[in-house]
């Protein structure tokens, strides 16, 4: 039938998921250690890791710059998506786990293909040159997202994807009184994704939601 949306329950994302490649035995390893060293387990669904690393396939993308690196989960599974020479630009604010991607980082098949950038993105990203890359993964603080749309727009080249994380505000984007605090920021990044000239753009029901846009000109 014309225009028909079929509404995804629970039931179809486990559909989903297990038919979508998941985490080998290393990730797994980095996720437990992650776990053990007291890091909320906020990182990307596998599902939601194997639609990015697609993405990055299709486009040809080479340079990719991340914000937010956590545990380092996302810069590796998406690092693996580049091609020999490819080179995927993390960074982190917190020490601490900033140094912890670096060491899985540089035990992974990745090592030559990611470079942890340590400090705040709002500092660091307007000393990256326009046009220097193909694919720009925002995952960091949501209060910090437009100023960081804006700059990813001056980074990446025409045709060169920009995608977000958490459009479904922690699964409290319809919630009347949101317990997550960043919940109020989501909601209204999502209005400036939207009507970002030059941008278009969709979110994807994966994982909490996942923003994709491609910059037009």
């Amino acid at each position: 039938m014309a225009d028909e949306t079929t509404l995804l329950t629970s039931a179809h994302v486990a559909y989903l998921a297990a038919r979508t490649r998941g985490d080998d035995a290393f990730l797994q390893r980095l996720k437990a250690a992650a776990r053990a060293a007291g890091f909320p387990e906020i990182w990307i669904a596998p599902e939601q890791a194997s639609f990015m690393q697609i993405l990055l396939k299709l486009r040809g993308a080479r340079e990719v710059v991340e914000v937010g690196t956590l545990a380092g989960y996302s810069a590796i599974t998406l690092a693996r998506a580049l091609p020999p020479g490819g080179r995927l630009r993390t960074i982190e604010i917190d020490e601490a786990r900033a140094a912890f991607a670096a060491r899985w980082v540089a035990q992974s098949d990745v090592a030559d293909r990611v470079e942890v950038l340590r400090g705040d993105a709002a500092g660091i990203l307007p000393s990256l040159p326009d046009g220097s890359a193909d694919a720009v993964f925002l995952d960091a603080n949501k209060t910090g997202y437009p100023r960081y749309l804006k700059e990813a727009l001056r980074l990446l080249r025409p045709a060169g994807l920009v995608m977000v994380d958490n459009a479904f505000a922690f699964g409290e984007l319809f919630r009347s009184a949101p317990l997550e605090r960043e919940a109020a920021a989501v909601r209204e990044f999502n209005e400036v994704m939207a009507r970002t000239p030059g941008l278009h753009s969709v979110i994807v029901p994966l994982g909490d939601g996942l923003w994709v846009g491609v910059k037009e000109g």
